[in-house]
C-alpha cells in the first residue's frame, strides 16, 4: 500500500471515530519541521458554543497554543502535519489505537492495536470556566430563559447567566468566611424577577447541600407571583417571594442580606434592616447616590477639593464615594468588618461597587476597646459630613447616630 492510502486509511479513521463518538484524541510527535521549539502537537474535540470543533494544543519547549478548528478543517489539518512534519502520529479511540509512522526510505507504515485501557471522549472546552451555578438540569433557568430545557445557555443570555455567577462566586467567598452551617435564612432585598434569588438558593442547597431558607423582597407584584410560581414548579420549598418595599419589610432572623442596586437611601434602609436584624453578613452594590449630593450641592463647602467638585460630574463621583464611605463606617460601629470593592458587572451597569459589612466575632479586648472605637468613628463621621457640607446622611439617621455626634 502507498504512503497515501496509509494517510488515507488514518483520515478515514479518524473521520469515522468521530461520527460514531468514539474518538478520544490524537498525538503528533517526532516533528521534523522547521517552526523553531515546537515539540508536538495534541487534538481533542470540543464543543464551543454548542459547536463540535477540533482543538490543537501546540506544545513548544517554553508554552503551549492553543487553536481551534471546525471538524472538517481539522481532519484536513491532520492529513496535512502526517504527509510533513511529524514522523508518528497515533489515534486514540475508545476501541483501539491507529498508529502511524514514517520510517526508512521515506516508508510510511499504519497499524494497529487494542487499547489497553479505554480513553473516554471528553467534549468540555479546555477553556470553559467551571461555575458554581451550572446551567443543566435546572428549571428556573429554562422559566427565566436563561437556557434552552438541555441546559443551553442563550447567546442572549450569556451576560447575565455569567453575571449571576460572578455574584455568586463572590458570596461564596465571604460565606466561607463565617462559621459553617451559621446561615440559616437569606433575604435578597429588591429582588426584581429574581435571577440571583433563584441561584442563591441553588448555591445553598446543591453546591454546599445546606438547609436555608431564602426570601426574596420585590415591589412588583408581577414579579412576585411570577417568581412564587417558578420556586413551585421547580420544588424549592424554601424559597419564598413577599411584595412589599424594603422600609416596610419585618426583620426577623435574617443571617445574609443581600441589596443591589437598591437606589439611593433604599440601600440605607437595607443596610438598617440587616444591622437590627444583626445579620453575619450584609451585601450592598448601592446605585444613586442623591441624597449626598443634595446635601453638598446644598452647602457647597469651600476647601481644598472645591476645584473639583464645582464640576457636576466630579461632584456625584465623590458623592458616591463620600456616601459609601459613611455607609462603611457605620457598619463598622455596629461591630462589623468592612469591605468596599468594585467588580465588573453586566453591559448595562459595567462597573459596580460592593459594600460588605461581616459580622466580627467580638473577643475580650475588643469589648474592652468598644467604647474608645465607637467614639473614634463618630468622630471620623462627624469630620467627614463637616468636611464635605453634609447636614445629615440617612442611614446615620435611620440608626439615631446623627444625636450622639
Amino acid at each position: 500500500m502507498s504512503n497515501q492510502l496509509h494517510i488515507q486509511q488514518f483520515k478515514d479513521q479518524l473521520t469515522d471515530s468521530i461520527s460514531s463518538n468514539f474518538f478520544a484524541k490524537i498525538s503528533l510527535g517526532n516533528y521534523q519541521g522547521n517552526e523553531k521549539e515546537l515539540k508536538q502537537i495534541h487534538v481533542r474535540r470540543v464543543k464551543i458554543k454548542r459547536m463540535d470543533m477540533l482543538s490543537f494544543t501546540y506544545r513548544y519547549k517554553t508554552r503551549d497554543i492553543i487553536k481551534n478548528f471546525p471538524v472538517s478543517e481539522g481532519i484536513t489539518l491532520v492529513g496535512h502535519f502526517i504527509s510533513n512534519d511529524f514522523r508518528i502520529a497515533t489515534l486514540f479511540t475508545s476501541e483501539k489505537e491507529v498508529i502511524l509512522e514514517h520510517g526508512k526510505k521515506q516508508h510510511i507504515s499504519i497499524r494497529e492495536q487494542t487499547s489497553g485501557k479505554a480513553v473516554k471522549p471528553d467534549l468540555t472546552h479546555n477553556k470553559e470556566k467551571k461555575r458554581l451555578i451550572q446551567p443543566v438540569g435546572k428549571p428556573y433557568l429554562v422559566q427565566l430563559k436563561l437556557t434552552d430545557i438541555e441546559g443551553n445557555v442563550f447567546k442572549n443570555a450569556q451576560d447575565k447567566y455569567k453575571q449571576i455567577n460572578q455574584y455568586i462566586e463572590i458570596l461564596n467567598s465571604l460565606v466561607k468566611e463565617l462559621p459553617a452551617g451559621s446561615v440559616g435564612k437569606v433575604v435578597d432585598m429588591g429582588s426584581g424577577k429574581g435571577y440571583l434569588t433563584f441561584a442563591l438558593y441553588d448555591y445553598f442547597h446543591q453546591v454546599l447541600k445546606e438547609n436555608v431558607e431564602v426570601t426574596g423582597v420585590e415591589y412588583r407584584e408581577d414579579l412576585v407571583q411570577l417568581c412564587n410560581t417558578i420556586a413551585k414548579q421547580s420544588a424549592f420549598e424554601q424559597l419564598d417571594f413577599v411584595q412589599g418595599t424594603i422600609e416596610d419589610y419585618n426583620v426577623q432572623n435574617i443571617d445574609l442580606l443581600i441589596a443591589l442596586h437598591a437606589c439611593d437611601t433604599a440601600t440605607d434602609d437595607a443596610i438598617f434592616k440587616g444591622i437590627k436584624a444583626d445579620a453575619k453578613l450584609i451585601v450592598v452594590a448601592p446605585c444613586c447616590h442623591k441624597q449626598i449630593r443634595r446635601e453638598m450641592e446644598k452647602n457647597k463647602v469651600k476647601n481644598e477639593i472645591s476645584v473639583v467638585t464645582k464640576y457636576g460630574i466630579f461632584l456625584e463621583r465623590q458623592a458616591e464615594m463620600v456616601t459609601d464611605a459613611i455607609r462603611a463606617l457605620i457598619l463598622e460601629y455596629f461591630g462589623y468588618k468592612t469591605k468596599v470593592f468594585e467588580f465588573i458587572s453586566d453591559a448595562h451597569t459595567p462597573k459596580n461597587v460592593l459594600v460588605v459589612g461581616v459580622k466580627s466575632a467580638r473577643s475580650e479586648s475588643y469589648n474592652k476597646n468598644i467604647k474608645t472605637t465607637r467614639l473614634e468613628i463618630l468622630q471620623k463621621i462627624s469630620e467627614t459630613k463637616a468636611y464635605f457640607g453634609i447636614g445629615y446622611h440617612h442611614l446615620e439617621k435611620l440608626l439615631g447616630l446623627d444625636q450622639l455626634v
